[in-house]
């Protein structure tokens, strides 16, 4: 049986939490201190610990250098899984809205995440 290592037990419970808080709606009142943009912000933030903790779940899991096209692979897939709970947003009967903008700070936080991926492994070594 293969061992389950913490960083795919990081990456896992990070999906399920970006999952249940964009899903779900927990408090319908509105905040005391309005921050604008805040929610973006928190977007970037979730798609960011999704490539950074998905690219850390690879490395243990491979346990060797993990190739370009893996990282490119990750940050498609947390694209595609960030427009896919914006559309859920849209289609499910819960108090959320899907917004365009929110896809593009899920998108930007992918990129962002991989760009700091491949900065700090081309400091150490060559990401091909």
């Amino acid at each position: 049986m293969a061992k389950i290592g913490s960083f795919t037990i990081l990456f896992i419970s990070w999906v399920i939490l970006i999952t249940g808080l964009s899903l779900f709606d927990f408090n319908s009142d509105e905040p005391v201190v309005e921050v604008p943009n805040f929610d973006k912000l928190v977007h970037f933030t979730f798609y960011f610990g999704f490539v950074v903790f998905g690219w850390l779940a690879l490395k243990q899991r491979k346990s060797m250098h993990i190739a370009l096209k893996n990282l490119l692979a990750l940050i498609g897939v947390a694209i595609f899984f960030g427009m896919l709970i914006e559309v859920l947003q849209y289609a499910l009967p819960v108090d959320r809205a899907a917004e365009f903008f929110d896809i593009l700070a899920n998108t930007l936080g992918a990129i962002a995440g991989g760009l700091l991926i491949k900065t700090y492994i081309s400091r150490s070594k060559k990401l091909k």
